[in-house]
């Protein structure tokens, strides 16, 4: 789950409503802003009818003040996301983006609505990315998809020079390196005497102890996101070998080196397939929750959910249906049950996912994993 998923979460399941939860597809041009400003707006009629008619005696006037504010903030609707999540109560507002698309919805009610930011959570993972020459590194920082370099100290060790000095001291060679500070170039070139294997070699171990020691010791990582390695494997093994990070995880890695790709095409290319590799672990870890007790009837799950009695669940996208259904009125009645139901998992430390079938374990379209 992403760091932005994961606070949003904890400030939603002990927020006090009432609740109105807005959800809008992000507009990519002018003409889609206007259109999606409206959308808000109709919403935001709507929502207040519904809010009035379900609690007689509170104020909609600063929820409605919050929503003026939101359709006059430019910067709110300049963003790369997918959509947005917007979470009203009387005294807060918070804005989620998502990385998936979502139906145009609006609810109101005692709880928000968090389906989509759970599924928006689901196989999406905030990290730590090293890209990592055998002279060079850049550190970058993932959350909701999003990649961001890291701004590092001037002491850091972005290379060779700047972590072991100008001049190696292993043995009597000097060498100039090609790499720079962005870690874009790998390479370096030798010149001097006694250029043997096991001096190059220990240059590298002495780096790659530089990088880890930094990463240990001055990077802010008190979350403990893992770190992941974008480096050929054989600078891959000597990193593990010699970098001693505890917070430095195998379970995903992109085996190419890192000057064959720009900041770009890392954010395109690598983010992708790294989500790919822990989704896909992720997903097969699930399928060992039939081995314990277990529950996958609607009318079960509700009350067990009200009992804290749920550890984990998981809801397949195919219940999601887009649309509010044949009675408006009702607030997509089935969802609004399964949303409770994850807030239940929630509230009582349980967990909550959204997954495609074929991800649920058995392929049920509902499963409860049962404490006790």
């Amino acid at each position: 789950m992403t760091k932005a998923g994961r606070e949003l979460l904890a400030q939603l399941t002990v927020a006090t409503g009432p609740f109105v939860t807005m959800m809008l597809n992000t507009p990519a041009d002018h003409q889609g802003v206007e259109k999606a400003q409206l959308k808000l707006k109709n919403f935001a009629r709507e929502a207040k009818r519904r809010f009035l008619k379900k609690y007689p005696d509170r104020q909609w006037d600063g929820y409605q003040a919050k929503i003026d504010a939101l359709l006059a903030d430019q910067l709110f609707w300049r963003n790369d996301a997918a959509s947005v999540a917007i979470f009203l109560t009387e005294d807060q507002t918070l804005v989620h983006y998502l990385s998936i698309h979502t139906d145009d919805q609006y609810y109101v009610g005692d709880t928000p609505y968090l389906l989509a930011a759970i599924r928006n959570s689901q196989f999406n993972y905030t990290y730590y990315l090293l890209a990592l020459n055998r002279n060079s590194m850049k550190l970058y920082f993932v959350d909701n998809e999003q990649i961001s370099a890291v701004d590092l100290p001037a002491d850091a060790p972005i290379d060779v020079p700047t972590a072991l000095g100008e001049e190696k001291r292993s043995g009597d060679i000097s060498y100039t390196s090609q790499g720079r500070r962005n870690g874009t170039k790998e390479g370096v070139t030798y010149h001097g005497v006694n250029t043997k294997d096991e001096e190059v070699t220990i240059d590298w171990k002495n780096y790659y102890q530089a990088v880890g020691t930094f990463l240990r010791e001055d990077l802010n990582n008190d979350a403990g996101y893992p770190l992941y390695l974008f480096a050929l494997p054989e600078n891959q093994a000597m990193f593990e070998k010699y970098a001693k990070v505890d917070f430095f995880s195998t379970d995903a890695a992109i085996d190419i080196s890192p000057s064959t790709l720009t900041d770009s095409e890392i954010g395109s290319r690598v983010i992708p397939e790294i989500a790919q590799q822990l989704s896909e672990k992720e997903a097969a870890a699930y399928q060992n929750a039939l081995d314990r007790k277990f529950i996958d009837q609607l009318g079960d799950i509700v009350p067990a959910s009200e009992e804290g009695k749920v550890a984990n669940l998981f809801i397949a996208t195919s219940n999601l249906v887009d649309g509010y259904g044949e009675d408006p009125d009702a607030e997509y009645d089935r969802r609004q049950i399964l949303n409770t139901m994850a807030i239940n998992a929630l509230q009582n430390k349980g967990e909550a996912h959204i997954l495609e079938q074929k991800f649920v374990p058995g392929s049920r379209s509902l499963l409860a994993i049962l404490r006790y």
